[in-house]
């Protein structure tokens, strides 16, 4: 009977939202409804009225076309400009004295015309993803359909709005970064952080130190099930990107005003790189530790890819060898990636090698540290010092805050709050991840058809998250520049369930994110989320129903 209620209410959702045709995530500043409505067929040109916005043109005509099979013309030509003509245009503009504020757009559709401003190219391009959701979402024979009349004026709150996705436990084509980096875009996110290296598995091409994928990018078989398991698949699994697939990749996320952060772990999560290089070990002559009630597949002895989940003892040795391993592996990321920020991990370091090793004992004395927490910060502090020599940034896990934080570091805070608070406090920019509202590794649903991780966070869950802590005050909080939510897959193994792990979570997070504190409102973006679960299956993404299957809370 719930179920029935559940639905009969979507339904009724869905005539009421059909009648009103504007349903928009994240919802924007202002509206302003309007009679009428724009018809968008064959004679409907695109009209670049700045050369920046050519961008945002193609993304537009690329969906029109994929989605009704409609091509449209782009024209830059100032002559083409006749409003009042039949070629009926949508015009697309940057103009700077619209909004202080970056990413800004305004939308103004009439029966004549589609007028899209933006502060910059970003701007344009989020102006774009409102006017698709404006799009009826079904396919007719009139090659033809009509956009109702509206005004919107637009910008996000936070300048940091992003998804993480891990392809250290499972490896994710090309293909599928390409739609994931989609995902965020038509959400109007703007950073996408990408979990390149761990235990399990190193996914990105390093010309200095081939072995780093033909040894560390292929585990020689996977725990079968939940931890610790029953069983182990026996066979070999991995997989990397070359150097020219990820500029392929930055270019495509590019072209969506989506930066690409990846992320290169340590001290920490280093087992995939020993095993091809176990020089970088404390104790190269061990062997690979595994924990006992696991299943093993392949060679015991020597440095080993981790083939189950977890944090395991063997790290990086704070030798000279080993930071002028990493500096190397730096100077071919950051030659391929533009992003300023770079991400090296610093969570889950296992201190019991460095207490064993008199190597990190005597350089715990010749440093004057206080203990193996200072050596981390040490060593975290050293790498930060040749990445800001190249003009860049560091991204931390907030275990960067034990033994004393990095002087320029970016704390992003996972283990709940309490990181970030007390970064912003130090003065140290922030992003918000905590684990209780944007792991979305978690469950949707109390009981879920196939193994997850653990935790619950629903979608409702997502919504109500509030990224600036109370316990900030107002000039503590212009520290936190936004928030992500985290995708770690050791039990997502493929494309379609990593659609529905996100969805419909990733809709909830994005007006947290964009939409103002003022503006949120469970009950009135209800009604929007239940059209995005029809916008969801128009566009053929997955997604999980446990919305219609367990009670609002």
């Amino acid at each position: 009977m719930k179920k029935i209620c559940l639905l009969c209410l979507f339904f009724y959702a869905m005539e009421t939202i059909a009648q009103n045709q504007i349903s928009i995530i994240p919802q924007p500043q202002s509206i302003e409804n309007r009679s009428g409505s724009f018809i968008i067929n064959a004679k409907t040109k695109i009209y670049i009225k700045n050369a920046e916005a050519g961008k945002s043109a193609s993304f537009l005509n690329s969906y029109v076309q994929k989605m009704y099979g409609l091509s449209l013309q782009t024209v830059a030509d100032k002559s083409a400009l006749k409003l009042h003509a039949p070629e009926q245009m949508i015009v697309l503009s940057i103009n700077k004295s619209l909004s202080t504020g970056k990413e800004a757009y305004s939308l103004d559709i009439t029966p004549k015309a589609i007028k899209i401003e933006g502060v910059d190219e970003a701007g344009v391009f989020y102006g774009i993803q409102s006017l698709i959701q404006l799009i009826p979402i079904e396919k007719n024979n009139t090659n033809s359909f009509s956009i109702p009349c509206v005004k919107i004026f637009d910008a996000p709150r936070f300048t940091y709005r992003g998804m993480h996705l891990d392809v250290s436990r499972h490896f994710f084509p090309i293909s599928f970064i390409k739609k994931y980096i989609d995902f965020i875009a038509m959400h109007k996110m703007n950073r996408f952080h990408w979990h390149l290296t761990d235990d399990q598995g190193w996914r990105i091409e390093i010309k200095k130190y081939p072995k780093l994928t033909t040894v560390g990018a292929y585990r020689n078989g996977t725990t079968i099930g939940r931890y610790p398991g029953t069983g182990n698949t026996g066979t070999r699994y991995g997989g990397f990107y070359t150097q020219k697939e990820i500029k392929d990749i930055i270019q495509y996320a590019g072209e969506r005003y989506v930066e690409v952060i990846p992320e290169i772990e340590l001290p920490g999560h280093a087992s995939a790189a020993i095993a091809a290089y176990p020089e970088l070990s404390c104790f190269p002559e061990e062997s690979t530790k595994h924990p006992e009630k696991t299943a093993w597949t392949g060679p015991t002895t020597g440095k080993q890819v981790q083939q189950t989940w977890g944090v395991f003892e063997d790290v990086f040795a704070p030798t000279e060898n080993t930071f002028k391993f990493l500096e190397n592996v730096f100077d071919e990321v950051l030659s391929l990636f533009p992003s300023k920020y770079i991400h090296i991990g610093g969570d889950e370091c296992p201190k019991e090698s460095w207490k064993r090793s008199a190597f990190c004992q005597r350089l715990i004395k010749e440093k004057n540290l206080k203990d193996e927490h200072g050596l981390q910060s040490y060593f975290i502090t050293r790498i930060e010092k040749y990445i800001n020599s190249k003009g860049k940034q560091i991204i931390g896990w907030d275990e960067i805050l034990e033994g004393g934080l990095a002087p320029n570091a970016l704390v992003m805070s996972w283990r709940g709050e309490k990181g970030g608070i007390e970064a912003a406090k130090q003065k140290h920019q922030v992003i918000m991840t905590p684990g209780e509202w944007m792991y979305f590794d978690h469950k949707q649903k109390q009981k879920e058809d196939s193994v997850t991780i653990g935790g619950y966070t629903t979608v409702q869950k997502v919504y109500s998250y509030e990224p600036l802590p109370k316990q900030l005050n107002a000039e503590e909080a212009k520290y936190v520049l936004g928030a992500q939510a985290n995708v770690w897959t050791e039990y997502i193994t493929n494309p379609n369930k990593v659609e529905y792990m996100i969805f419909p979570r990733m809709s909830a997070l994005s007006e947290v994110l964009w939409s103002s504190k003022e503006q949120r409102n469970w009950s009135q973006f209800e009604p929007r989320l239940q059209y995005a679960f029809k916008r969801y299956s128009f566009l053929g993404w997955n997604y999980s129903k446990a919305y219609f299957e367990e009670p609002i809370k």
